[in-house]
């Protein structure tokens, strides 16, 4: 999926300029290349298009800038909190971690780290 995401945005570029603008300093190539694709996974709307049509329709999304930017700043949330639990082996709410694991299905993660919780220890020695 790597290569389909890097092919698919050599032929975006307002696509990529968007989307590597959402990155963090200091984040690393392996955790931005995943974390980009769960953004390109479910930008939807938020993410620009190309043409002359786009730009009819980012005027008239101008409007609803307000909407935009709070869908926008809750996918970046929802990003984030996903490359945590991946690579860091944070938890959160239930309901948090139920959607942050749908919005991710079918991105494939390879050598990210194992984590055993507190819990899971506690219940080893048990």
């Amino acid at each position: 999926m790597a290569q389909e995401v890097s092919e698919y945005l050599s032929q975006n570029p307002r696509v990529a300029a968007w989307v590597e603008a959402l990155r963090c300093d200091g984040e690393t190539d392996k955790h931005w290349r995943h974390r980009r694709e769960f953004l390109l996974r479910n930008a939807g709307d938020l993410a620009p298009t190309g043409g002359a049509a786009a730009a009819n329709t980012e005027e008239a999304a101008d409007a609803e800038s307000g909407t935009r930017n709070r869908q926008l700043q809750q996918l970046i949330s929802f990003s984030m909190a996903w490359a945590n639990h991946v690579f860091l082996g944070c938890r959160y709410p239930q309901k948090v971690m139920d959607k942050i694991l749908s919005m991710a299905e079918g991105i494939k993660v390879t050598g990210a780290p194992i984590h055993t919780t507190r819990d899971e220890l506690v219940a080893k020695k048990g």
